[in-house]
């Protein structure tokens, strides 16, 4: 037997072992001749199987299963098993039994057997029992509805319904739900009544969309969309969108707004559904004055302007608008429409003047300000976009009307003394208004040039002679003019070398006052100072050159008193010169020229008149021997009354033959030139003779000579200018060669001295620069300026000042040091001062110096140290370094103190050996470090800094970190005792001082020149003596000398 076949058998074997399992609902016997009604039983919907055994079968019975005549829907769940001739058949199902199809029988399944009497029914009836098998089913999948706002609540404004399929009334018995999110405003009913809660509001909600869910006892459920639309009620009454709207308008327009916001005006209905139109109306306008300025469209709310604003009248406008209900006049809305008037630029700028008058210094710094002009404007905003325009190259004005001195320019009154400018104020960087105003400014005069001299005469000359101050003698005119204006320009002339000789009248006229001897000097160079009457005084120096005009008042010199010349007799020749005599006269003109002539006639000689030529008129036939002629020769100017002098002349004529040879005049000669002159000025000259006429010399310099030359005339010059302070004294070797052959040779020393002028210091750099603090004493160092004089020796001479007089600071008169007066009130600014390095002939040189005065908010630290005050100062460098070390910061050590409150340098040296040293702290940037954060430091670093500073000062060094710089008010108190003693003895002395001063001028005329000069130029300078008392850093003692050299 295959697999299969058996399979199929186990598995009908199976199937009847189930079916034989499940036994009949129930039994019965048939009886054909009378017909029975039978109860068969129970069983729940669903059942498959057999439903009843029939027995009792007769062989003609021929059984047929039938409907009930009144319920025949049961014989379609049933079959009936049977075969003629069989005695028993099996009535079973064909479908599963359903209850619920059962429901109009009350769950009865009907059927029928028929014998073969139809007459006869055997009746059936089986009780189907129900199972909970169907959920409830809403008729409808969406419900809608409509409902009026107004609606009353617990009104069911709507009904759902849905129906279940089971027999039973437990299973088909049906529960109404609203499923989450559930609203508020309604219920359903256990009937499937929507019901209202709470009242409706259209203007809140207009339609609710929500779930109904209908479920019976066993959790079987279904669900249908529920939509009430909420319909509007006119209740309410209109709104505008926002209670205040802003608008804008510019200014001279009329129309509608330009813009409105937050939104523009709209009014609706309250009642949204309904919608019912508005109409508009303005009710107020504030200011009142206004009202007829606006109207608005009743229909659609826009405002308009009608008539024009002016922003300058009135820049907001307060309109309050009403929205009317159309078909209800009783309801309206309110709101308030802020109008803002835009400005348009129809207002010039204004000047709060037409014309504008100022004055500046001449000598006014670079962006000095001179002026600030002030310009309104009523549009809006006024002028804060407005910019100035004016067309000056000296002067520049700012955003702010600010006139000031250009960055790149300087003023000059001498130059220009006037300024007339227009300025012009436009409102708008594009398409701007503009108005104009004059602005004049004036330059004031600073003594800021010196006098000038008019030309002087080409020549300068005054006869010698016997001068004296009450009869003087008069050289010339000389006179001066001075740029400035005022006091600046009132010039006066004064001498400044040759004083004893020469003085000025008031006139300006050059005096002589003084014996003048022309053979003495005959040119002066005097040395001339006009000064003018300005603060500080300018001045000028020139040198006059007074020729001194020749009197006969000397007689001619012979150049030697014995004139000797050798001649060989066989070689003289008439007319030969064999001398040359040679006579000077310090006089000059016709008063030097000098004439010649013997005293006694001679045959053999004959002098010229006018060159002191001697020349042979014998040929000396008749000298047969050495022969010595022997004559007076005498040199008489022509002068009146005549002078002259003697001289003799020795020829020696000889038979024998002689030594030819070439010789100087002078084994030596001596020149001097002045320093500085032009290149080839001429030195002196030399002169070497030849022992004949016909033998010509010429000349070589033999040293120097990259300095010096000498031509074929024996003239000596100089190659280049020449400096006293490098070299003063030049000796030369000068040769002159014959030219004989071989030739002779001859040389002679020259020596050049070169003299003196003066010329103007020179100071180290050209600007000076420094920073100092608001807080630095008086008398703290700030920058040495130093000059050097090129003149030798005269450099330790210098007098140093200021040229300007200023209150932050002073420079020390010997030394050149720039110290501290008061930096209180020059608090984070740039400071420039000229200092001035003057010579003592007068001659000066200028430097800038620039200082830098920081402010420092917080106070400086300070600490003590158990050592003299003196110890402490001199240990100042060494300090800052070791006190930076430890700190980590740039230490400046602003004052050293004792105990007492003195400054440093101010203590004898038996003083207190408790010293407090004042300092700030700086980073790297140069910041200043705060107080506290360095006092913290201090403390911290306390036995670091001890062993620093035990390097400078030794071992056993006690340090304190002090709470402030200040010492006891009793010390303050004295010190503020002491400082006013000592300005009383300065009072006291000032007073002294110019009471010497007037004495002093009026004896003027008794003092050297120097000492003159110094009188009227350096008045200053004694009043920086008077400084030197009050100077606390200076020595007592030599304080003393100098007031005692001062009075």
């Amino acid at each position: 037997m295959e697999k299969n076949d058996l399979f199929t058998i186990l598995f009908i074997l199976a199937c009847l072992h189930v079916h034989s399992a499940r036994s009949a609902i129930g039994t019965s016997e048939i009886n054909c001749a009378t017909g029975t009604d039978l109860r068969v039983g129970e069983i729940q919907e669903r059942y498959e199987g057999d439903v009843e055994i029939i027995t009792n079968i007769g062989p003609d019975d021929h059984l047929v299963l039938e409907s009930h005549h009144l319920f025949p829907i049961g014989v379609t769940f049933l079959e009936l098993v049977y075969s003629n001739g069989d005695s028993t058949a099996t009535v079973r199902t064909i479908k599963p039994l359903d209850a619920d199809v059962l429901k109009e029988t009350g769950g009865i399944l009907y059927y029928s057997l028929a014998c073969p009497n139809p007459a006869l029914k055997n009746i059936r009836t089986l009780k189907v029992l129900d199972v909970n098998d169907n959920p409830p089913i809403f008729q409808n999948k969406t419900y809608s509805a409509a409902v009026s706002e107004a609606t009353a609540v617990g009104t069911d404004v709507l009904s759902v319904k849905a129906e279940d399929a089971d027999a039973s009334t437990e299973n088909s018995n049906i529960i109404y739900s609203i499923l989450p999110p559930s609203p508020d405003d309604f219920e359903v009913r256990s009937d499937g009544n929507i019901r209202l809660k709470q009242r409706l509001n259209y203007n809140i909600a207009q339609q609710y969309i929500f779930t109904v869910q209908a479920k019976d006892i066993g959790d079987l459920n279904d669900t249908t969309t529920v939509t009430i639309t909420v319909e509007d009620f006119d209740n309410l009454n209109p709104y505008f969108d926002h209670s205040l709207y802003n608008a804008y308008i510019e200014e001279n327009q009329i129309g509608q707004f330009s813009n409105v916001t937050p939104d523009a005006i709209k009014a609706q209905d309250g009642d949204t559904g309904i919608n019912e139109p508005v109409l508009y109306s303005i009710t107020a306008v504030f200011p009142n004055e206004y009202q007829r300025n606006f109207e608005i469209n009743q229909n659609s709310g826009v405002i308009s302007v009608t008539a024009a604003l002016d922003r300058e009248e009135i820049g907001q406008i307060t309109v309050h608008i009403q929205a009317t209900q159309q078909d209800d006049a009783s309801k309206t809305a309110n709101a308030v429409v802020s109008v803002t008037i835009e400005d348009l630029n129809d207002n010039p700028p204004k000047f709060d003047q037409d014309v504008y008058t100022a004055s500046i210094l001449e000598n006014s710094p670079q962006d000095q300000f001179v002026l600030q002009t002030r310009v309104t404007d009523p549009d809006l905003g006024g002028f804060s976009k407005g910019h100035f325009i004016m067309d000056n190259s000296t002067f520049v004005i700012n955003s702010q009307g600010i006139i000031s001195l250009r960055s790149d320019a300087t003023l000059d009154r001498e130059t220009v003394n006037n300024y007339t400018i227009q300025v012009v104020a436009v409102d708008q960087p594009v398409d701007g208004l503009s108005s104009t105003a004059q602005v004049i400014i004036t330059v004031l005069d600073v003594n800021d040039n010196n006098p000038q001299f008019l030309p002087l005469p080409e020549t300068i000359e005054i006869q010698e002679g016997v001068y004296t101050p009450s009869s003087p003698g008069e050289v010339c005119q000389i006179s001066a003019t001075d740029a400035d204006s005022g006091d600046n320009r009132r010039v006066n002339i004064t001498t400044y070398s040759y004083s004893k000789f020469f003085s000025f009248r008031d006139d300006g006229t050059l005096l002589a006052i003084e014996e003048l001897d022309r053979e003495t000097q005959d040119v002066y160079d005097v040395v001339i100072v006009a000064m003018d009457h300005g603060m500080p005084q300018g001045n000028n120096i020139t040198t006059v050159r007074v020729n001194i005009t020749d009197v006969n008042d000397n007689a001619p010199v012979f150049s030697s008193d014995t004139y000797s010349k050798s001649i060989l007799v066989k070689d003289a020749k008439v007319g030969e010169v064999l001398l040359t005599l040679s006579a000077t006269d310090k006089d000059a003109g016709s008063n030097a020229v000098i004439s010649y002539s013997f005293s006694e006639d001679s045959s053999m000689v004959a002098l010229d008149a006018e060159t002191g030529n001697i020349t042979l008129t014998s040929d000396l036939s008749e000298v047969t021997e050495d022969t010595l002629l022997n004559l007076t020769a005498k040199a008489t100017d022509h002068g009146t009354p005549p002078e002259s002098d003697e001289a003799e002349v020795l020829i020696y004529f000889k038979i024998a033959s002689l030594t030819e040879t070439v010789s100087f005049e002078s084994s030596s000669y001596k020149f001097t030139i002045k320093e500085n002159e032009p290149v080839a000025s001429t030195v002196g000259k030399v002169k070497a003779l030849a022992s004949s006429p016909l033998i010509t010399v010429s000349y070589n310099m033999k040293s120097h000579e990259d300095v010096f030359s000498v031509d074929g005339e024996g003239t000596i010059k100089a190659l280049r200018p020449l400096d006293k302070e490098k070299e003063e004294w030049y000796i030369l070797t000068v040769e002159a060669i014959d030219t004989r052959t071989p030739a002779n040779n001859a040389e002679t020393t020259v020596n050049v001295q070169v003299e003196n002028v003066n010329e103007a210091p020179v100071f180290d750099a050209e600007i000076y620069k420094a920073e100092i603090f608001s807080i630095s004493p008086y008398k703290f160092p700030i920058v040495k300026v130093q000059a050097s004089d090129p003149d030798v020796g005269e450099s330790s001479e210098l007098q140093y000042s200021l040229l300007e007089s200023t209150t932050l600071l002073d420079v020390e008169t010997s030394t050149g040091q720039v110290y501290v007066l008061d930096a209180s009130s020059f608090k984070d600014s740039l400071v420039t001062f000229h200092a001035k390095a003057t010579d003592k002939h007068g001659l000066f040189t200028t430097t800038t110096v620039q200082i830098e005065v920081k402010e420092i908010a917080q106070r400086d630290s300070v600490i003590s140290l158990n050592q003299p005050v003196y110890i402490v100062e001199k240990k100042i460098p060494e300090m800052e370094d070791s006190m930076g070390k430890v700190l980590g910061w740039t230490v400046k050590i602003l004052s050293v103190r004792a105990e007492g409150g003195n400054e440093m340098r101010t203590i004898p040296r038996e003083s207190t050996d408790k010293t407090y040293v004042s300092f700030i702290a700086m980073d790297s940037s140069g910041a200043v470090i705060q107080a506290t954060v360095v006092k913290e430091k201090l403390n911290s670093e306390h036995k670091d800094l001890t062993f620093e500073l035990e390097k400078v000062f030794g071992p056993g060094l006690v340090i304190k970190v002090e709470d402030s710089s200040g010492d006891s008010g009793e010390s303050s108190q004295a010190a503020t005792t002491a400082l006013i003693a000592v300005s009383v003895v300065l009072a006291v002395l000032s007073v002294t001082l110019a009471s010497t001063i007037i004495y002093l001028v009026k004896k003027k005329g008794s003092d050297s020149d120097r000492q003159t000069l110094n009188t009227l130029i350096d008045l200053p300078e004694k009043r920086r003596s008077l400084d030197t008392l009050a100077d606390f850093n200076t020595n007592p003692e030599s304080g003393k000398d100098e007031v005692n050299e001062t009075f």
